[in-house]
């Protein structure tokens, strides 16, 4: 890719799926499986390029000021070439219909139509990410968009919480209707429920013992009583796209003393980090006064007989159309502003204890945040 540049006064070019870019879904709102074109003009003028299955609805419910058959392009790309066209010949001959030389892409657009396109004699120059900055400050719509997506996502929990507070504990083990409780069980009640509210939960984590050890470690089999349990939901919506975030950590019996004192220093942790957000803060010194924290409480961070242990994570990142996406509250100086959206999750992991990690969604507000997220914080259910 040559430099980087902004997208100001820029034609730009997006190719892609709406439903797995975000980016491109931000631009258009347009829910699409397959790949389509995407020309935002230096004029300010948006077209796109569907194919024959799409371009009807593409002309009736987006904001568009033109919507191209892909078909005529294909078709004009087939004569020059003489043979079935690569997509990069393609989109070619749009820009040659548009009269356009010069497009501005995102650092993920594909390196290969990139390369293909140079040798059609346009110039591609890609954009440092985020490629739409205004996508990292929300609008009303967009939070409320996030606000019913996490309640969606409290729900869910509170499926989750129900089983295990209706569960019995017999030899060591979390019993349910007469059998050991799983993850899987827990998971599978977690995500039909946010289903039902209209939401898509994938890979949401159920991690018991060991298993939270590793933060991403999805969790299974049977989960035994006086241990820590991760759950850490993050569904989209099905209708916006739009995710929510949040994680909880209980123990089903009683708490180990170790297990308390990593919860409480958790819990007054992720306080801290909440109670310095606002406009203008620095996510990096957010995160490293968590990681003071930890430390000055005796929990060490690091390689600890052969594996990471500690609190080796970010403390937070932006929410939205991405799980993750800017701003970061971790090693990296990344500034806040008003109207952003962000996880505060701090957490320990110690083998062979297991981990605790709490995690809320806010909104950075003028002097403060908002908190997105109204799921209490219990260590233990009885």
């Amino acid at each position: 890719m040559a430099r980087r540049t902004s997208t100001s006064g820029k034609h730009i070019l997006l190719y892609a799926s709406s439903d797995t870019d975000a980016n491109i879904f931000y631009a258009t709102r347009f829910s699409c499986p397959d790949p389509f074109l995407f020309i935002r003009t230096a004029q300010g003028r948006r077209i796109y390029v569907m194919s024959d299955l799409e371009i009807d609805r593409a002309r009736a419910t987006t904001n568009a000021h033109r919507v191209l058959p892909m078909s005529r392009y294909v078709a004009a790309a087939r004569t020059r070439r003489r043979g079935q066209p690569h997509v990069a010949d393609v989109i070619a001959e749009v820009l040659r219909d548009l009269r356009i030389r010069a497009v501005t892409v995102p650092e993920s657009f594909p390196a290969g139509i990139a390369d293909r396109l140079r040798r059609r004699h346009v110039r591609v120059t890609a954009a440092k990410e985020p490629f739409f900055p205004r996508r990292a400050r929300k609008s009303e719509q967009e939070i409320a968009y996030i606000r019913t997506v996490m309640r969606a996502t409290e729900k869910g929990l509170a499926a989750a919480v129900d089983i295990l507070r209706r569960s019995r504990i017999r030899n060591g083990w979390v019993m349910w209707e007469g059998r050991r409780l799983t993850s899987e069980f827990l998971r599978r009640a977690i995500d039909e429920t946010v289903f039902s509210h209209g939401c898509i939960a994938t890979h949401t984590i159920v991690a018991a013992g060991k298993h939270g050890c590793d933060p991403h470690n999805a969790g299974s089999g049977p989960i035994r009583a006086n241990t820590p349990i991760i759950i850490d939901i993050f569904p989209r919506s099905e209708s916006t796209g739009y995710f929510g975030d949040m994680t909880r950590t209980f123990v089903k019996g009683r708490a180990s003393e170790r297990v308390r004192r990593m919860y409480k220093a958790v819990f007054d942790a992720q306080r801290r980090a909440l109670r310095m957000i606002r406009p203008g803060v620095d996510g990096r010194d957010i995160h490293e006064a968590i990681q003071g924290l930890f430390g000055s409480r005796g929990f060490e961070t690091g390689e600890i007989g052969g594996r990471m242990q500690g609190f080796f994570h970010g403390t937070g990142h932006g929410l939205g159309l991405e799980i993750h996406e800017p701003p970061r509250i971790a090693t990296v100086s990344s500034m806040l502003r008003k109207d952003m959206v962000v996880t505060v999750e701090p957490g320990l992991y110690y083998w062979p204890v297991g981990g605790v990690r709490i995690e809320d969604t806010v909104l950075v507000t003028e002097d403060g945040i908002r908190s997105l997220t109204r799921f209490p914080k219990t260590l233990e259910i009885k």
